[in-house]
């Protein structure tokens, strides 16, 4: 599959700097030309490329294609549009010197296992700057385009989230410093002063956490995101109470026991143990059937928040989910819906599947990074 380069980005790349650019603009104009040719560059992926051709060298051509090749494509359907933006901003000469892209890369430096609280130096700041700087960047990046070193890293930093049940309000009261009188208790006060004036007693309503419910597509189509998405669930199993986890795909699997064991790569692996139908076929509205059909009106999906993990891929006819999406909303609390390609430049929720559940939705949000399941935790914590 190829990707047909626009006139428009045929004109921008035909549009060349001065000949003695500033070779940030110079750069950043060649990120923005592929934009504009339907290359999905987004602004990580420009930062990570002036960095990797300012390590390389301004002037050397081939480090500075090399550079952005890796840095500025995500599949090869893009490389014959880079190809042709390529030759047709910087031509056939060599990339001028200019001034070099000002960007500050504090140093990372390891520190020896011998070293001690006492002899830690002024680069330590550097370095813990430097790690900090990483993480920031590392919580915004799309999990599915993770390596493998960038996975387990991202898989350390999920102990660092911290999910919180929404909360209730019970049929129990407790007391208050203000609100509505509470008789008795102000009458036992009176009674143990032998009827003399007394404190007045206040109380309210108390709370008690609502109950959530995730629901994970483990298809195909979300098999990149499966892994982390698991171990969301996970956080949310070992720290929140009444927490319950499915993960759909051709059938629907109740895997909360499973992901119940202290250790995430351990939960995982027995998760992986229970799910029969890992990057199968979807039948979102079938699974969510068998869901409320087994599970919802026993009580279950009453008064829960209710997490949907997917695309939107529908195997089946999309009036099958809607209906079910809709018995889905009329029983619990609330319905979020974390699709990863939302929080994606250009995303528009198009997909049968997705334009089905949307009226029974009431919140959409994104879930393809650190920084979006955080988000979802606020979203779930507040309902």
């Amino acid at each position: 599959m190829t990707r047909d380069v626009s006139p428009a980005a045929r004109s921008a790349a035909a549009t060349r700097p001065p000949a003695e650019p500033d070779v940030d603009e110079l750069l950043l104009g060649f990120a923005r030309a592929l934009r504009a040719a339907g290359v999905n560059v987004t602004a990580d992926r420009e930062r990570t490329f002036l960095i990797a051709a300012a390590t390389v060298g301004m002037g050397e051509r081939t480090g500075v294609y090399w550079s952005g090749r890796s840095t500025l494509t995500s599949t090869p359907a893009d490389f014959p549009a880079y190809e042709e933006i390529f030759e047709r901003w910087f031509g056939g000469e060599s990339i001028p010197q200019g001034r070099r892209v000002d960007i500050q890369r504090p140093p990372v430096r390891q520190a020896p296992l011998g070293d001690t609280e006492g002899e830690a130096g002024d680069g330590d700041a550097d370095t813990i700057q430097a790690e900090a700087s990483a993480q920031e960047v590392l919580r915004h990046r799309d999990v599915a385009t993770l390596s493998a070193a960038d996975r387990a890293a991202a898989a350390r930093m999920f102990a660092s989230l911290d999910p919180r049940s929404p909360l209730r309000r019970a049929r129990r009261h407790v007391r208050a410093s203000s609100g509505t009188v509470d008789g008795p208790a102000t009458l036992r006060e009176q009674l143990r002063r032998m009827g003399e004036p007394g404190r007045i007693h206040h109380r309210r309503r108390g709370t008690r956490p609502r109950r959530i419910v995730l629901l994970i597509d483990v298809s195909g189509s979300m098999s990149p995101y499966a892994d982390s998405l698991l171990r969301l669930a996970h956080v949310f199993v070992r720290t929140v109470p009444h927490v319950e986890v499915f993960t759909m795909g051709t059938r629907l699997t109740h895997v909360t026991r499973a992901l119940a064991e202290r250790d995430p790569d351990r939960a995982l692996a027995a998760a992986g143990r229970v799910v029969p139908d890992w990057s199968g076929g979807t039948r979102l509205g079938e699974a969510i059937g068998a869901f409320l059909d087994r599970w919802g009106r026993r009580g279950m999906a009453r008064g829960s928040v209710v997490v949907v993990f997917s695309d939107g891929w529908e195997r089946e006819g999309p009036e099958v989910l809607g209906e079910q999406m809709r018995r889905l909303g009329a029983l619990s609390h609330r319905v979020v819906w974390a699709n990863p390609h939302r929080g994606k430049v250009g995303y528009e929720p198009v997909q049968q599947g997705i334009v089905a559940a949307l009226p029974h939705i009431d919140d959409f949000v994104a879930g393809h990074s650190l920084a979006a399941f955080e988000e979802l935790i606020e979203v779930v914590a507040r309902a």
